[in-house]
């Protein structure tokens, strides 16, 4: 639903959304990093590099990002197209997995909350939704890294977060860091959960 071409005449819904994301992102290359790692949810054997990208053609738009060896995973598909959006043409890594973190190097991380948010929700209403994605939601804007890595995949399982395994690894990463968060953008539309935060690491 980033996607203009996925989701037209949203503007009004995901206006505020999409300018989020990109404002995060900007945060992350303003911090001039060497590389830019972006982890999300699916399945990868092994980290890709530059070369790979992704497409968003099985859902009807020809929409491509990243590099021209389609076989990204939709979360880093994704990624990679707020990483072209906003211009980055330094190093990446694709990873789905616990990615090697050394030297100055910022991490996107891709990760859905609940899509359980409403009775016109694709999975529709579960009331434990909310107040799920109220806990990631605090624990992003707190900067608390303990907490994200160990939210309950089980429970985000059952409420279509796909996100939770992604989220779990930003913790891991992140434990023990001085953390500076801002929490950009926090609501369902749709009946989906999008929270949008960058974090600054000492």
């Amino acid at each position: 639903m980033l996607v203009p071409q996925i989701a037209p005449g949203t503007s009004q819904e995901l206006g505020d959304l999409r300018q989020a994301c990109d404002e995060a992102v900007q945060t992350l290359m303003a911090e001039g990093p060497d590389r830019i790692v972006v982890i999300g949810s699916g399945r990868l054997a092994e980290d890709l590099d530059d070369s790979a990208g992704g497409t968003l053609a099985a859902y009807g738009v020809d929409v491509h990002a990243g590099g021209t060896d389609h076989q990204l995973p939709l979360s880093l598909t994704i990624g990679a197209w707020l990483l072209d959006r906003a211009g980055w043409t330094g190093p990446r890594t694709y990873s789905t997995g616990a990615p090697s973190v050394d030297g100055r190097t910022a991490l996107l991380v891709m990760a859905d909350v609940s899509a359980r948010r409403s009775l016109q929700a694709p999975g529709f209403l579960d009331e434990r939704a909310e107040s799920f994605d109220a806990a990631i939601s605090a624990a992003l804007a707190a900067g608390d890294a303990e907490r994200l890595a160990s939210l309950d995949s089980a429970l985000g399982e059952e409420l279509m977060a796909a996100g939770v395994e992604p989220l779990r690894s930003l913790g891991q990463l992140a434990k023990g860091a001085d953390i500076v968060a801002q929490l950009r953008y926090d609501a369902a539309p749709l009946g989906v959960g999008y929270i949008v935060a960058d974090w600054v690491l000492s």
